[in-house]
């Protein structure tokens, strides 16, 4: 059972497993189905044993982590998990397609491009050669950036904290480092994209729609904007059309479907429009690294936080670059 687990920070070292993966092993899920423990995480179910409470009214202090040699060693998964949670913040789910992990320092993807002149709705004369898709090695490989924070603090300045309080504290440098994440992503997705030109000569909805029909056999699901055009956008007479909810689910929508994300990554007098079904991979070489005997000891005096991550693009004409300037 969860309550006479012998924890050891050992757990945070395994090789090819998180903590929770470990603890898991030695406490699995199944075997808690229809009980009142049903629901929660091998980790969770720690939390539940030594009566810390992260969240909520009543929540604890950090210093209910230090109260015995063992409930010390959940304290590393609690910073984690906080910053992970801001991570998960970002738009990154609006544009990434699929994720891949690998150990290497760098990859090679996969790239899909179908033969020139020959769309897939061209009829095939019977005995002519069918045309062809190919589907092989990219060309280029993916380099893996780091990507994290060095925060400064020590155990005394953080004990006496309320660790619901901690955790925002930790979810919004998760969010920064996201952000920092994202921007990578956006420099692959406009990387040797030649701009379409506007009908017109001022960008209004219009010229939006016609970018949006220039995705042929492709949806534009996603636009990234930068926030000044992003405002811009929403002030078009025909955004009061737009589909979806922004007051219940946060997503901007305009009355053709297409999600709007706004990024400072984006260059100035363009936006970027992509199908998020297929056009980009993102490599994660990996999960957050922090240093957990520091964390532990309590012998904190900055705490170091990474991840390593890189990006590649799927089939690249599912990701088109307006010029607006």
């Amino acid at each position: 059972m969860y309550n006479t687990i012998k924890l050891d920070k050992g757990l945070y070292n395994l090789s090819g497993k998180t903590f929770t993966e470990a603890l898991c092993e030695m406490d699995p899920d199944t075997n808690y189905a229809d009980t009142e423990l049903a629901g929660l995480d091998a980790y969770e179910r720690q939390l539940k044993r030594f009566d810390i409470k992260v969240s909520g009214e009543g929540s604890d202090t950090v210093e209910k982590f230090f109260l015995s040699t063992e409930s010390a060693i959940l304290f590393p998964e609690f910073v984690k998990r906080a910053i992970k949670a801001g991570m998960n913040s970002s738009a990154l789910s609006e544009i990434v397609a699929a994720k891949t992990k690998t150990n290497s320092s760098d990859c090679r993807g996969i790239s899909i491009v179908a033969e020139e002149n020959k769309p897939y709705s061209t009829v095939t004369a019977e005995g002519n050669a069918l045309p062809e898709t190919a589907i092989k090695l990219s060309s280029s490989l993916v380099t893996m950036s780091k990507f994290g924070r060095s925060i400064s603090t020590t155990y005394e300045t953080i004990r006496n904290q309320r660790l619901d309080v901690l955790a925002v504290s930790l979810m919004s440098i998760g969010a920064q480092i996201a952000d920092a994440v994202f921007a990578q992503a956006v420099g692959v997705l406009k990387n040797g994209i030649v701009p379409d030109s506007m009908a017109g000569t001022e960008f209004d909805y219009s010229e939006l729609a016609k970018f949006w029909g220039k995705f042929g056999s492709y949806d534009m699901t996603t636009i990234i904007a930068k926030p000044e055009t992003m405002a811009k956008i929403l002030s078009f007479e025909q955004m009061k059309y737009a589909d979806g909810n922004f007051m219940a689910t946060g997503a901007v929508k305009t009355p053709f479907g297409a999600t709007l994300i706004k990024s400072g990554a984006v260059d100035d007098g363009t936006i970027i429009g992509l199908d998020k079904s297929c056009a980009l991979e993102m490599i994660n070489g990996s999960d957050i690294v922090l240093e957990t005997d520091k964390l532990i000891s309590r012998q904190v005096e900055t705490i170091a936080v990474s991840v390593t991550t890189g990006f590649a693009k799927i089939i690249p004409e599912a990701v088109r670059v307006l010029d607006i300037a």
